[in-house]
């Protein structure tokens, strides 16, 4: 029902997966309306990116947004923690230009973030499905229908006998996404990293901050923390790509084979495909208030509240 930003300002430290630099990020508080707002102070200059499918510019292995070419990669975690625990209003400032990958997964993020939400006095906007829709490319399939809450089905197949096929469902509130969701690791294959490490990718990748598997099965140490973990990720992964909605959705989203680029073209079929959903807000009382879409479309454009109502830009290459 209400918007939330943090406390007070949070620290983290780590290097990012694909470059390998050592980057610390802050998370500080934010007003209402502000959403999420990403910073580098390492560029000495204002350019502030804001996290909206509209700043996406690429998604090869991760999230990039970037705008007047100050880029900020690998977003999906922090921003699943962020979607995941409800909070709304943040800026983050980072001094590189990847985020911490930490252990691969949402879950450090969620330990501290998760004691420092703030109720702010503003009610929370919705995206409400009213209406079934279906993306499909290639072997992926995106469905999302009308639910009374977020649910999310995940679909993985992969040639491989530690994964094969696995599904997961759950409905995400704040309790689910930390029990369920939130520490499951990032994934890759063994025989892909030669070749990642040459084109530039996975640099900072290791054993402490993903799950890496060979053709025997899992090489870390530790193993799995779920016998799913791989379909709980692709949650992981989805959850933080639909917060750059800028609001969250009510609806049930299934998702076969799944990955960052078809996330984004999924969220912008689905935002121009208007007579699919409405925007709602709740009342204390739990009643139910339907929103003017070409109102809230006005609004957006002098306060971005909500990037995906803005006119269409060029879409940027998704690679």
């Amino acid at each position: 029902m209400w918007q939330h930003t943090v406390k007070k300002e949070i620290s983290f430290a780590g290097v990012g997966l694909h470059s390998g630099k050592p980057v610390k990020m802050r998370i500080k508080p934010a007003a209402v309306h502000t959403g999420i707002r990403f910073k580098r102070v390492d560029l000495g200059q204002d350019t502030i990116v804001r996290a909206s499918m509209r700043r996406v510019s690429d998604t090869t292995l991760a999230t990039t947004l970037s705008k007047n070419n100050v880029f900020v990669g690998t977003t999906e975690h922090l921003l699943a923690a962020l979607c995941g625990l409800g909070i709304d209003n943040v800026m983050v400032e980072l001094d590189s230009d990847e985020l911490p990958i930490m252990d691969g997964s949402a879950g450090p993020f969620v330990q501290v973030l998760k004691k420092n939400r703030k109720e702010q006095k503003a009610r929370r906007l919705m995206m409400k499905i009213t209406k079934e829709m279906t993306f499909k490319a290639g072997a992926t399939e995106i469905q999302v229908k009308p639910f009374a809450g977020f649910k999310i089905t995940s679909k993985v197949q992969f040639d491989h006998p530690v994964i094969k096929s696995q599904s997961y469902t759950v409905e995400i509130d704040q309790d689910s996404f930390v029990k369920e969701i939130a520490s499951a690791r990032t994934f890759g294959f063994l025989e892909q990293v030669e070749y990642l490490r040459a084109n530039g990718k996975a640099l900072g990748g290791s054993l402490e901050n993903a799950v890496v598997i060979d053709q025997d099965g899992v090489v870390n140490a530790e193993g799995l923390r779920f016998a799913d973990e791989f379909a709980r990720h692709k949650i992981l992964d989805l959850v933080g790509d639909l917060a750059l909605l800028g609001c969250p959705l009510l609806g049930h989203i299934t998702a076969c084979r799944g990955g960052h680029t078809q996330h984004v073209a999924f969220m912008r079929m689905l935002a121009a495909n208007q007579d699919c959903w409405e925007l709602v807000k709740h009342s204390e009382d739990g009643k139910e208030s339907v929103m003017d879409k070409m109102r809230m479309a006005s609004r957006a454009a002098g306060k971005m509240v909500l990037p995906f109502l803005l006119p269409p830009v060029p879409r940027p290459s998704l690679s």
